[in-house]
């Protein structure tokens, strides 16, 4: 009986060793793994949707330019630094109210490029110094009508900025098991050469927690999901308004 006992022990615990490799990896999830791909991806765009906040942090590549974001994003406003080849500003915006803070090097680079376009030489003149030393580290107010409004206002805009990096593009699939600031996740595959690689949290509500996007045009990492923060608009000193337009040189 003795010698009986010990193959029959020897099964028991091969059963259970192949038992355990075989096991479900979606236990203890929120069970998002178990979907398709497109419904993962649409599992994550409907909770990023109705999420109250969120930060945004890494680079996104646009027209041959690089952007490295920090946002903070919510329904009525955002805040943050957005840093380019060229420059680094802040962007604050409440509701309608969008405000641009740079140093002096952002004032003159842009005028430069006015001068450029007017066929003006390389160096900034002595007036664009003057604006550039007045605006460095003022918050100014940019006009909803000035032509830059729109495109700086939507680095603040969480539904723009969402919709434009949630959604992939091509045959969807499903990739590895991954962690991203310690959550498990899963990874949800554009198609090949342009779709980008989207992870998913397999923990709690399925936000989407980072974003590779194809051909190398940046990485995004989405945290801090609902957790609200404060937006101040900036004390009267602080501010410069010029009206209807940003300022220019000639002002």
């Amino acid at each position: 009986m003795r010698r009986a006992a010990l193959p029959v022990a020897l099964c028991a615990g091969l059963a259970a060793v192949l038992t355990a490799c075989g096991e479900d990896p979606d236990e203890g999830t929120n069970g998002v793994g178990k979907l398709t791909a497109t419904e993962i991806e649409r599992k994550a765009q409907s909770a990023a949707g109705g999420a109250s906040a969120v930060r945004l942090s890494g680079s996104l590549v646009s027209n041959g330019e690089t952007y490295k974001l920090n946002m903070q994003l919510k329904a009525d406003g955002g805040i943050g630094s957005v840093i380019s080849k060229d420059s680094t500003f802040q962007l604050l915006r409440i509701e309608d109210e969008l405000y641009l803070k740079a140093d002096a090097g952002f004032w003159s680079h842009a005028d430069d490029d006015e001068d450029q376009d007017a066929g003006g030489g390389d160096e900034p003149s002595e007036s664009d110094a003057a604006v550039a030393d007045k605006l460095q580290d003022k918050y100014v107010r940019v006009p909803d009508d000035d032509p830059s409004y729109k495109q700086l206002s939507g680095f603040t805009d969480k539904n723009v900025l969402l919709d434009g990096i949630l959604t992939l593009h091509g045959k969807l699939t499903k990739g590895d098991r991954d962690r991203i600031g310690g959550l498990r996740t899963i990874k949800v595959n554009g198609g090949e050469g342009d779709g980008g690689t989207l992870d998913v949290s397999l923990e709690g509500v399925p936000y989407p927690l980072q974003l590779v996007r194809a051909g190398g045009a940046g990485t995004v990492t989405l945290s801090d999901w609902g957790k609200d923060f404060v937006l101040e608009a900036p004390a009267k000193g602080e501010t410069v308004d010029y009206g209807r337009s940003l300022p220019k040189a000639e002002d």
